[in-house]
C-alpha cells in the first residue's frame, strides 16, 4: 500500500491511495471463506459449497465489497489520523484494474494564519434607550391589534378599509373577466394603497370607479366596485385588556406602560447584541486574508440546502436547481467558513475561556424561553442526545468569544437611526 499527497492549494490536498492484489489478497481469502459458510446452492449442503465455485460465482462481487471496506478503513485510520481533514472529503477517482487499486481523494486542511491586531478592528454598536413616545406608539398598536373593523356608512378616507371587487380593463375600457379579484381588502392606511386612496377618497359603498396605475412605465386599468367601507374600532385600555396583553404582570395603565417599556428594552438590547455579533463577524472576516478549504465551503453549502429542505417540510421542489443555488451561495458560504476558523483561533487565543456548569444552565434557560420549554425538558433532551452536547458547548464558547471581543475591539456607539444608516452603506453587515 502507498499513500501520496499533492498540495493543490495551501488548504486543499489531493491524496492518492494505491494498493495491489497482493496487499488485498488476505482480505479476499478471509471473505471468501466467510461467504462459503453462508452460501447455499442446489446440490450442496449448507456451508459445503466448494471454495472454487464460490469464487467463480461470487468472487468479483466479494472482492469489490472488500475493496470498498479497505478504502474506508485506510481513509479513517491512515488519512484522517495523519492529515485531520476538515469539511466533506470528496472521492475524485476509483479504479481497480489489472489487479491494481488507485483511489484519489480531495481533502481540506485547517488553514494556518495569525490573528490581526484586534485592538485596531473597528465595530459599530447600536445603543438605544426606549422612549416614552415609543411606548405610547406600542400602546396604540396594541389597542389596534385588539380592535375590530366595523362597516360604516361613510365616505372613504385615509383611515378606511375597503372591501371591493377589482377587475382589469383593456385599452378600450372593456372588462377582462379572467382578471377579476373579488372581495379584495384594501387598507388605505398602507403606503402600498396610496394610488387606491387617491382614486377612491370621498367615494362610498356602491360606487364604481375606473382608475389607472402606472409603475415602471407600465399602465394598468382597473374598475373598482366598493362593496363596503370599514372603520377601525379600537379596543379599550381597561383592566381586562391590560391583563391580557401583559400576561397578567400589569394591573393598571402605569404598570402596563412600564411592562411594555421593559419588554421593548429587552428586545432592543438583544437586537443590539445580535447586530454587534454580525458586525464583529463582518469586520474580522474582512480583516483576515487566508484560503479556506473547498471541502469545508461545500459542507457549509450542504447545510444551506438541508436548512432549505427542512423549511419546506423535508422535501425540495422538483424545480429546485441545487447546483445553481450552491453557486449563488458561494460567497456567503466562503465568508461563513472563514469565520469558523477565525472563531476557532480566537477560542484558542483567549486561554481563560472556561465552560462551567452554571454557563450551561444559563444557556439552556435562554433556549427554554425561546422554544417555550422548561429547563428540565431541555436538560432531558440533551441527556438523551449526547452528540448535541458538543454543539451546545461550542455555542457557549462562541458566546464567550463575543464577550471577550467587546473588551478588545474598538467600538463606536451609534443611535438606532445612525446605526441603520451605516448598515445601508455596508450591505455585507446585513448578512
Amino acid at each position: 500500500m502507498n499513500i501520496s499527497v499533492k498540495d493543490l492549494t495551501s488548504v486543499d490536498k489531493e491524496v492518492t491511495l494505491k494498493a495491489t492484489r497482493e496487499d488485498l489478497q488476505p482480505k479476499f481469502d478471509k471473505a471468501l471463506k466467510k461467504y462459503q459458510g453462508q452460501i447455499t446452492l442446489p446440490g450442496f449442503r449448507p456451508g459445503r459449497v466448494p471454495l472454487n465455485l464460490v469464487k467463480k460465482r461470487f468472487g468479483n462481487d466479494i472482492e469489490i465489497e472488500e475493496i470498498n471496506k479497505y478504502v474506508q478503513e485506510v481513509f479513517e485510520k491512515d488519512i484522517m489520523e495523519e492529515h485531520n481533514p476538515v469539511g466533506e472529503a470528496k472521492m475524485l477517482d476509483f479504479q481497480w484494474e489489472n489487479d491494481e487499486l488507485e483511489v484519489v481523494f480531495k481533502i481540506g486542511a485547517k488553514p494556518e494564519f495569525e490573528l490581526s491586531d484586534l485592538s485596531k478592528v473597528k465595530v459599530n454598536k447600536m445603543i438605544h434607550d426606549v422612549t416614552d413616545e415609543e411606548v405610547n406608539e406600542e400602546v396604540d398598536r396594541s389597542l389596534e391589534r385588539d380592535g375590530n373593523w366595523e362597516e360604516v356608512d361613510t365616505k372613504v378616507d385615509k383611515d378606511s378599509k375597503v372591501i371591493a371587487d377589482v377587475v382589469s380593463l383593456d385599452d378600450n375600457g372593456n372588462v377582462v373577466e379572467s382578471e377579476a379579484d373579488n372581495d379584495q381588502t384594501i387598507d388605505m392606511r398602507q403606503d402600498a394603497a396610496k394610488d387606491f386612496l387617491k382614486a377612491l377618497k370621498g367615494k362610498k359603498t356602491g360606487d364604481v370607479v375606473d382608475m389607472k396605475l402606472e409603475e415602471d412605465g407600465e399602465k394598468d386599468h382597473f374598475r373598482v366596485t366598493i362593496k363596503n367601507v370599514q372603520k377601525l374600532h379600537l379596543a379599550e385600555l381597561n383592566e381586562e385588556f391590560i391583563k391580557k396583553n401583559s400576561n397578567g404582570e400589569a394591573a393598571n395603565d402605569d404598570e402596563f406602560r412600564s411592562y411594555l417599556k421593559s419588554k421593548m428594552q429587552q428586545y432592543y438590547d438583544q437586537s443590539a447584541d445580535d447586530l454587534f455579533r454580525s458586525e464583529v463577524v463582518t469586520a474580522l472576516v474582512d480583516a483576515h486574508t487566508f484560503d479556506v478549504p473547498e471541502a469545508f465551503v461545500e459542507q457549509v453549502k450542504s447545510s444551506y440546502v438541508s436548512q432549505m429542505s427542512q423549511q419546506m417540510g423535508g422535501n425540495l421542489p422538483e424545480t429546485f436547481d441545487e447546483a445553481n443555488y450552491r453557486e449563488e451561495m458561494s460567497e456567503q458560504a466562503t465568508r461563513e467558513a472563514k469565520w469558523h476558523f477565525i472563531s476557532q483561533n480566537l477560542q484558542e487565543t483567549f486561554e481563560d475561556i472556561e465552560i462551567k456548569p452554571e454557563d450551561i444552565d444559563e444557556f439552556l434557560s435562554l433556549e427554554a424561553t425561546r422554544f417555550g420549554a422548561t429547563l428540565d425538558q431541555l436538560k432531558g433532551y440533551y441527556a438523551q442526545n449526547p452528540s448535541m452536547l458538543e454543539s451546545l458547548r461550542s455555542s457557549i464558547r462562541e458566546n464567550k468569544v463575543f464577550e471577550k471581543l467587546q473588551d478588545v475591539v474598538k467600538i463606536k456607539e451609534l443611535s438606532k437611526d445612525d446605526f441603520r444608516k451605516e448598515q445601508e452603506k455596508n450591505p455585507k453587515a446585513k448578512k
